[in-house]
């Protein structure tokens, strides 16, 4: 039946109406964060002022009645601990205690990060917990926490994925664990920890950042990457870092150590890069380490009068807590220094050789107040090459051959970088490789990934009985499978080490080895090869 001309009209008005609720309801503003806040890639107090977090982590739920740490920890230079919590998977932590410690916190003036650790390797480790798990433990402590957004960042779930896959996915379950936490009325800064143990070495967190970014409709979610043996050179450090910085999102290092049964993490870029670049960190552990790693103790017994070598290294050390961190402006800390150096000269490259260069520029100024602390020098990409107190530095470890295109940045005390000055290029001295070895290396690429054979080939004239090969991956290449050595790690600066049956290469003799690995666009070879430490011709 044909309907009417008044029934026209009234649907009209009604789909009118409807189309016009829809637009205010899609208009609303997300909730504004209160208190400790994400603006752009940093974190900041509710006055506006930078914070950057220096601090360790602390095990209370394994030991609650060492409550002095707290005091200890604040003595040596901190301004934040990470808290170490249970929901039930080891003896829960009550809302009394829960509450006791965020009075400690306040009571030595630290910023307090609250993880809960019953995820910690879900899907890979027996008794781990879901997120959605650790998110009831949160709303348990909804009371507790209120109005502590100023001081109180919530650490949602600790390394909550393992390297298996599950289902819901990090970025899905970790959206979900955000919404849950905004809709039951949450309002602090949240951090949420990458997958793979922490450590991310698939890349998921990385690549999935920003969907859980928009899934929090505070725009107050801040990422978290652990770096253990995953992080044992400077490219695999300066590119993760870098990645987040592109992507204009915030990133803390929330647990780093010295060493680790996984590998040997590159501390000293850790620390310079995350100082160099403003980002936060935290260390692994102040005490009361277990399970084969008691070296990364910061102190021994809990006494802070017996410092580990790890805890001289990141309380004393160069970049480290004493030298770097600012208290928080909400206890009284002094306003920050913002104010940038000016900008270096433009470097000028001098006594160029295959693998380097002398750079000089001149001078910056620091009006800001804490000083000027030195220059950073980087490649275009970002890489940092050096540092160095003065105007100017010998570069070394170049790639022979190669256009290098080079800029450099002003540092002050308080960790803030200049404007970079004007780009300076030279190019290294061809290079025939010092060592008796010739290195042949060959690709078919397709898609996101890529097959490498590499001849090596003994041109000395004595037997070689055993050998390793060490190459750079191009950034974005990640090895998952080879032949003829094993290789570790799977990606930036890689050493190929001999088997059982290829360890001798006889004189101008050569042995075949190779490799599959994805890439992220670009299949390009490494630019150098050393083979026991001498550098190789390459063909």
């Amino acid at each position: 039946m044909k309907p009417s001309l008044r029934s026209c009209l009234v649907a009209a008005v009604a789909a009118l109406a409807s189309l016009l609720a829809s637009m205010l309801v899609t208009a609303a503003p997300a909730h504004a964060a209160v208190g400790l806040r994400v603006s752009g890639t940093n974190i900041v107090e509710s006055n506006g002022n930078r914070f950057v977090m220096r601090g360790v982590s602390h095990a209370h739920t394994w030991y609650t009645s060492q409550t002095g740490s707290f005091a200890d920890i604040k003595a040596l230079g901190a301004n934040t601990v990470r808290v170490v919590l249970s929901g039930g998977r080891w003896p829960a932590n009550s809302p009394s205690d829960v509450a006791n410690v965020v009075a400690l916190c306040k009571q030595n003036r630290l910023i307090c990060v609250l993880e809960n650790h019953d995820t910690t390797g879900y899907g890979e480790q027996d008794g781990a917990r879901t997120l959605d798990q650790a998110v009831d433990y949160w709303l348990g402590l909804r009371e507790v926490l209120a109005g502590q957004e100023n001081y109180v960042v919530i650490n949602i779930g600790n390394e909550p994925i393992g390297n298996n896959p599950v289902t819901p996915g990090w970025a899905t379950a970790t959206s979900n664990a955000v919404k849950r936490l905004r809709d039951a009325g949450f309002d602090h800064m949240l951090m949420v920890d990458a997958p793979n143990w922490g450590q991310d070495w698939q890349f998921t967190m990385r690549d999935n950042a920003q969907t859980v970014f928009n899934a929090d409709p505070d725009r107050n979610t801040v990422f978290s990457i652990h770096m253990y043996g995953v992080f044992d050179t400077a490219a695999e450090i300066t590119d993760y870092l870098a990645r987040f910085r592109t992507a204009g999102l915030p990133l803390v290092i929330g647990e780093f150590g010295f060493n680790h049964s996984d590998g040997d993490p590159d501390e000293d870029t850790i620390m310079a890069e995350a100082q160099a670049r403003g980002v936060g960190y935290i260390g692994w552990s102040w005490s009361g380490n277990g399970g084969g790693v008691e070296y990364l103790d910061m102190v021994q017994n809990f006494n802070p009068s017996q410092l580990t070598t790890w805890g001289q290294r990141i309380f004393n050390g160069a970049d480290g807590i004493r030298a770097t961190a600012r208290e928080a402006t909400i206890y009284g800390g002094q306003n920050p220094d913002t104010t940038a150096p000016s900008t270096p000269g433009t470097p000028s490259a001098s006594n160029i050789t295959a693998t380097g260069a002398t750079l000089t520029w001149s001078a910056s100024t620091d009006t800001g107040g804490s000083g000027l602390a030195g220059y950073d020098v980087y490649r275009a990409d970002g890489t940092l090459l050096g540092q160095t107190a003065t105007t100017s530095i010998a570069l070394t470890g170049l790639t022979p051959d190669t256009r290098y295109q080079v800029y450099v940045r002003a540092r002050d005390g308080a960790g803030n970088q200049s404007a970079p000055s004007s780009t300076a290029t030279f190019t290294t001295a061809a290079g025939g490789g010092t060592g008796a070895c010739r290195v042949t290396y060959t690709t078919n690429a397709w898609g996101n990934g890529l097959v490498a054979g590499i001849k090596i080939t003994n041109t000395g004239t004595s037997a070689i009985n055993g050998w390793s090969l060490t190459f750079t991956l191009p950034s974005g290449q990640t090895i998952i499978s080879g032949w003829g050595a094993t290789y570790s790690p799977t990606s930036g600066r890689v050493t190929a080490t001999n088997v059982s049956y290829n360890a001798a290469i006889p004189a101008q003799g050569s042995i075949d080895i190779g490799f599959q690995a994805t890439h992220t666009g670009n299949p390009a070879k490494p630019d150098t090869f050393t083979l026991n430490g001498s550098t190789c011709q390459t063909t």
